[in-house]
């Protein structure tokens, strides 16, 4: 029996994969070579080839498929997914060499199969194959009809992830390696470990051949808020017994190490790294993804549009609600159709998959695939957590002052704050692509308009509409000759804030704008700010005479790290010294080594720089 992995893989597109094992996509044919004892006579001794997966494979539930020559007429009709295997011209039938094409059809099931030939009443294991989803076949699910998107969001193992603020946009490489060593196995292992298919392993198995289920799988397995997931989540120092989330730039040494300690999770991540990993095993699967960022991004817990934020009068924000807005929150696309959302394919493209564990969906913490048209055209009643996402990018931000004596004073109400400068990288280059316009519509359509009727959630609020209208009025200056009181505090992701009073007078007739510094000592902040990018400053002014005059203004500041390069003659001779060698340079292929050992030298990040540096501080140069 010949696999032929090498031609095989290069067709299918997978040879940067494997060349060992056979991988083959839906929808396309795939060659074998059977080598019989005796001339093959198809219409005395019939050969047999069955394909099958999961633990109890049936063809009811399209994990078994039984292939012949000749072919059964009439063929079996209870069937879900129907391959299809013929003879090729090129086979010598007189010696016994058989060339058998087979094609799995575009609605398999993906996963791992076993292939067993029966002929003349003899029965032989020949082997596994690899079968993933195909978006270069027009009749898969995730069929993408560009070669250059293709190459970008299936091929492409190199990324740019966006961070920082919606004022202050940075970008990180991050090294995807959806075809390093190995990934085969984890990414199989991943969806064998998830809550489905611990339930019911055949049912779970079955349901493979739906791009949108798989995406559910994949997200619920990325974040271990309820299971043995890929990633632990921490939001806030100290990170002992694990990697600083900021530390890690690439998802092939988070998945390995997941995989290698019995899959347990792999300690820290935050929403930037979950949605890296995510689109590593996404890619590897066969579904086109990318990598998105929201700025301003709003976790609205109980789905009814407006996040609260609570501020105490002393300057610091209260936690008396779930609510919040993040200043950049990452998650992932997914291109497939959506036929359970009707026949129209309205809501087909790109869907929203978050692995970050925010909520509960279904039971598990997931979220998506949400259609971004959905979210684009306010259908919140469709499937998956549209009104969740949709909350991200358009819910409205309400302001409360809490007093000493407990009562709430409503400040202002934001219909603007939240789901900006959402961002991915470009095609074919590292420039960011702005595409918000895809989210929402322009910024003078209200989110009640944005809200259809078909079947949208009532969204009810008690904030009043002439306070709605003050917060957009509310960047006048106080009034001339009244006495002001300026707090500042600033925020980790911890939560943790700082206040700091800075009282000062107005005298008439001052009309100009006013500036007064507040100094923070270093020493309040530096230990938080060792694990952070970016802090939050917020002032809240009140006028004394008329304290029912409040303005609230708050930033986002973002650190910058220094640029770091290295330059290394062309003609270098490079000789590792490790005892033990780092994780980026086990990997075997040359292909690989060549890719880290560039990636290496080319990080920008001064905490990722010291990092390479301590690596290769034992490097020797001739």
């Amino acid at each position: 029996m010949r696999l032929h992995c090498d031609t095989n893989n290069v067709d299918h597109h997978t040879s940067e994969a494997s060349q060992d094992q056979l991988i083959v996509r839906r929808g396309q044919t795939f060659r074998l070579t059977l080598e019989l004892t005796h001339p093959f006579q198809q219409k005395l001794h019939p050969l047999a080839i069955t394909a099958t997966t999961g633990p109890q494979p049936s063809e009811k539930q399209g994990t078994r498929a039984y292939l012949r020559i000749p072919a059964l007429d009439p063929a079996s009709t209870s069937a879900k997914a129907v391959w299809k295997m013929e003879l090729d011209q090129s086979s010598s039938v007189s010696t016994g060499v058989v060339q058998l094409m087979v094609t799995p059809p575009a609605d398999a099931p993906v996963g791992a199969y076993s292939l067993t030939a029966e002929h003349r009443g003899e029965s032989a294991p020949l082997g596994r194959l690899v079968l993933l989803f195909n978006p270069w076949c027009p009749d898969d699910d995730v069929f993408l009809d560009d070669e250059e998107k293709r190459g970008e969001y299936v091929m492409n193992e190199e990324g740019v992830i966006y961070k920082g603020s919606g004022k202050y946009i940075t970008s990180m490489k991050w090294d995807y390696g959806q075809f390093e060593d190995n990934m085969v196995d984890i990414c199989l292992k991943l969806l064998d470990m998830s809550h489905k298919h611990l339930e019911d392993p055949a049912e779970d198995v079955s349901a493979r051949c739906d791009p949108a289920y798989v995406g559910r799988v994949v997200s619920a397995m990325i974040n271990s808020q309820d299971d043995n997931g890929v990633l632990k989540g921490q939001w806030s120092g100290p990170y002992f017994g694990g990697v600083t989330p900021s530390h890690w730039n690439g998802s092939h040494d988070i998945l390995e190490k997941w995989f290698n300690i019995g899959c347990h999770p792999v300690k820290y991540g935050q929403c930037w790294v979950f949605a890296g990993v995510m689109c590593s095993v996404m890619r590897f699967l066969g579904i086109p993804c990318r990598v998105v960022t929201n700025y301003n991004s709003a976790h609205d817990t109980n789905g009814n549009l407006i996040v609260d934020v609570y501020h105490a009068d002393y300057g610091v924000r209260e936690k008396r609600t779930r609510d919040s807005i993040w200043n950049f929150h990452v998650w992932v696309e997914g291109w497939m159709r959506r036929p359970d959302l009707g026949d129209d394919g309205r809501f087909d493209g790109w869907q929203v998959l978050d692995p970050t564990p925010q909520e509960m969906s279904g039971g598990v913490y997931c979220c998506g695939p949400a259609p971004v048209k959905a979210i684009h055209d306010g259908e919140v009643h469709l499937d998956y957590d549209v009104p969740f996402v949709f909350a991200a990018v358009n819910a409205d931000c309400v302001d409360w002052l809490v007093k000493a004596d407990g009562s709430h004073v409503n400040i202002w109400a934001d219909t603007k704050r939240v789901g900006h400068n959402i961002s991915t990288k470009s095609v074919g280059s590292d420039k960011r692509r702005n595409i918000t316009d895809t989210y929402k519509h322009g910024e003078g359509a209200s989110r009640w308009d944005r809200c259809l009727t078909g079947g949208a959630q009532e969204i009810h609020t008690d904030v009043p509409l002439q306070e709605q209208r003050r917060r957009e009025q509310s960047s006048s200056t106080p009034a001339p000759g009244t006495s002001s009181r300026t707090r500042r505090g600033r925020r980790t992701l911890s939560g943790a804030w700082f206040p700091v009073e800075d009282p000062f007078h107005l005298s008439p007739p001052c009309l100009a704008e006013l500036s007064t510094s507040v100094l923070v000592p270093f020493l309040t902040y530096n230990q938080p700010m060792l694990e952070c990018e970016s802090m939050k400053i917020e002032a809240l002014v009140t006028n004394k005479q008329k304290p029912d005059q409040m303005y609230l203004a708050e930033d986002d500041v973002v650190l910058v790290d220094p640029p770091l390069s290295l330059t290394v003659s062309i003609h270098s001779l490079v000789r590792t010294c490790w005892k033990e060698p780092a994780p980026a340079f086990q990997r075997t292929s040359q292909r690989t080594s060549q890719r880290t050992f560039q990636r290496t030298f080319q990080r920008t990040s001064q905490r990722t720089s010291q990092r390479t540096f301590q690596r290769t501080s034992t490097t020797v140069f001739h």
